[in-house]
């Protein structure tokens, strides 16, 4: 009997999944194990592997269609079965009385899940588009160098050696590839109208213009927001923090925390720290809204909001409350280096109860953050300025830094998200709290 290939649910807040692109064309011969389609789901791209052997028979949904979780998106069987016969046996197969998921026949649903979405890390890492082209022109991967992140092959490096393949020098191929020329458009003016140097140089004095797909993690990022913005009541407060104390306890742990972790105490695990300890104190800050049911979380599961090459990740660190400095650097800096390889497990995106985004590498004073549903709230950080103030009758330097706290006025009111982010000043003030 056929198999279905299902959408994998990543999660319990996980809804959809997005195919961006099919590696088998209906009528393939498919093995075991073997990757089918790539996915994108929270925030990451997964390879979904076939759990059995055989043909592909059908595929249901189109590339950069948005799938529900658990929906069937394509058939592997017999040579010669027919698909109408596997839709009948669909519509017949036994489901629970009032259930919206499908009965999966398996003695663990999840292990079955985790087969179909195994992430292949034999194969070079390259884009959806960077692989589909090499196998139209018949290139293998392993012959190209990725000049992305982490060595990933992005569809310009398989032009590049496309080019150098044909008549065009080495030189030209390369300055058309940083200058995004495209090498069609040009007519050699060298040996049996080779390309040459002279011509890209020449070519590249026309204005060029390019679009960009708004497709994949960018379209999903997106869509996230709209909703957010859309459905929920968006509050923000903003609050002056003064970090001189902070940035003295910082001083005087660089050297002990690396030492211990081989990683550098950064503001942002300080900002972790006394965001979750306050949180403990807030409960109503660390809630989500579920329907009709308001759900106040047991546990302190910060997200922090990561910038990658084409959008934004937020790997969620668990228990931040019960940590201390060290381990939530040794922790947050494992976190940012997978996120920005693209190594992100599915398990480090779920589970958040509070998201930070920190913006104070780049020249931001203030900004309004978008609540990460189902989160009711998340904390926006500008960078930290140095400031003249009266002290004492006199005139001293400090560091100061602005907060911004987003909430969601359908569960949070104005004075107790004013009252959590005065608790969290108070703690990045005195910093000694956050040893207590």
């Amino acid at each position: 009997m056929a198999e279905q290939v299902l959408m994998p649910k990543l999660g319990a807040t996980m809804e959809s999944g997005t195919i961006l692109d099919w590696m088998k064309s209906e009528g393939d011969r498919v093995e075991k194990g073997e990757p089918i389609l790539e996915i994108m789901t929270d925030k990451i791209n997964l390879e979904v592997e076939a759990t059995t052997s055989g043909i592909l028979l059908k595929r249901l949904f189109d590339v950069d269609v948005e799938v529900p979780v658990l929906e069937v998106i394509a058939y592997i069987g017999e040579p010669g079965e027919k698909v109408e016969d596997i839709q009948s046996y669909q519509k017949n197969s036994v489901k629970i009385e009032g259930a919206s998921e499908p009965v999966v026949e398996s003695t663990s649903s999840s292990t079955s899940l985790e087969k179909q979405m195994d992430i292949t890390v034999n194969r070079p890492r390259r884009t959806p588009a960077a692989r589909k082209l090499a196998r139209e022109n018949g290139i293998n991967l392993h012959q190209i160098k990725g000049t992305g992140l982490n060595k990933r092959i992005h569809v310009k490096d398989v032009e590049l050696f496309i080019n150098s393949q044909q008549r065009v020098s080495p030189l030209a191929s390369k300055l058309a590839n940083d200058q995004n020329i495209d090498l069609a458009t040009i007519q050699g003016t060298g040996v049996n109208g080779k390309i040459i140097t002279e011509d890209v140089v020449k070519n590249r004095l026309i204005p060029q213009s390019h679009t960009i797909q708004y497709t994949g993690m960018r379209r999903v990022i997106g869509e996230k927001m709209v909703q957010s913005v859309t459905t929920v009541p968006h509050v923000t407060l903003t609050t002056e923090v003064e970090m001189t104390a902070a940035t003295e306890i910082r001083t005087k742990l660089l050297d002990k925390i690396s030492k211990v972790t081989g990683y550098r105490l950064s503001y942002t695990e300080i900002f972790i720290k006394a965001t979750a300890q306050a949180l403990k104190a807030h409960k109503m800050m660390n809630a989500s809204l579920n329907g009709n049911t308001i759900e106040l979380h047991s546990e302190v599961n910060v997200g922090v909001a990561v910038a990658i090459p084409n959008g934004l990740v937020v790997p969620v660190i668990r228990n931040a409350d019960i940590m201390g400095l060290s381990d939530l650097t040794e922790k947050n800096k494992r976190i940012v280096k997978l996120a920005r390889e693209n190594k992100l497990d599915p398990e480090h995106l779920v589970g958040g109860t509070f998201t930070i985004s920190n913006l104070g590498m780049y020249a931001v004073d203030v900004f309004t953050p978008i609540i990460n549903k189902p989160q009711s709230a998340i904390l926006g950080i500008g960078r930290i300025l140095e400031k003249v103030v009266a002290d004492n009758g006199s005139f001293a330097a400090k560091q100061f830094v602005n907060l911004s706290l987003s909430f969601d006025h359908r569960v949070i009111d104005g004075a107790p998200a004013a009252e959590f982010l005065t608790e969290l000043k108070n703690l990045l003030e005195n910093p000694y709290e956050l040893m207590i």
